[in-house]
C-alpha cells in the first residue's frame, strides 16, 4: 500500500489524502453521533434513577398517607363501572348537557380494588353547562376523578363546545 501511494505523483497523492480525510471524517461524524447518543440515554437513565430513589425515600410517608386516606373511605360509596355510567349520565342530565356520549368502561383489576375508567364526550354544549358538569363531578371526589380532558370549538358555531373526559373511578374490593 506505502509502494502505491509513493509512486504516485503529487496532485495523486493529496486527493487520496483527501478522500482518506474524508472518509475519516464521516466515521468520526457517526462515531460522534452514536457517543452522542449514549450519553443522552446514560444522564436520562440517571435522572430517572434519582427520580426513582426520592420515590422510595419517602415511601414509608406514602404508605402512611395512603393507609389514612384508606380509613377515610366508604367502601359502599365507590362505584363499580354501572354505577359509574348511571353517575355520569345523572350530572349530564342535571348539568343540562343534552348531545353526550358515554363509552363502554374498561376495568383494571387487583386483588383490592377495581378501576374502572369510561370516556365521556359532549358535543356541541355551552361552557355554563360543561362547568356546571365539572363542578358536579369535582363533588364526587375521591370516588370518581377526572384523568384527562380536552375542550374545542365547534367550527360551525365558535360559541358551542365539544369536550371529552376520561373519568375513572374506584371500587374497592368488600
Amino acid at each position: 500500500m506505502k509502494a502505491f501511494f509513493l509512486s504516485r505523483i503529487l496532485r495523486e497523492k493529496i486527493l487520496l489524502l483527501a478522500f482518506a480525510a474524508l472518509g475519516a471524517a464521516i466515521w468520526l461524524s457517526s462515531v460522534s453521533d452514536r457517543v452522542g447518543a449514549h450519553w443522552r440515554e446514560i444522564s436520562r437513565t440517571s435522572v430517572d434513577l434519582e427520580v426513582q430513589q426520592r420515590w422510595l425515600a419517602q415511601r414509608e410517608r406514602i404508605e402512611r398517607e395512603a393507609a389514612l386516606a384508606i380509613e377515610h373511605l366508604d367502601p359502599s360509596r365507590t362505584f363499580d363501572s354501572v354505577r359509574l355510567q348511571n353517575e355520569l349520565n345523572t350530572l349530564a342530565r342535571g348539568a343540562g348537557l343534552a348531545n353526550y356520549d358515554v363509552s363502554d368502561s374498561r376495568t383494571e383489576r387487583t386483588s383490592q380494588f377495581s378501576v374502572h375508567s369510561v370516556q365521556f364526550s359532549v358535543r356541541n354544549a355551552d361552557i355554563g353547562a360543561l362547568v356546571a358538569f365539572y363542578k358536579e363531578l369535582g363533588k364526587r371526589a375521591p370516588y370518581i376523578g377526572l384523568e384527562q380532558f380536552s375542550l374545542a370549538s365547534n367550527r360551525a358555531n365558535p360559541a358551542q363546545l365539544n369536550a371529552t373526559w376520561r373519568v375513572t373511578s374506584v371500587e374497592i374490593a368488600q
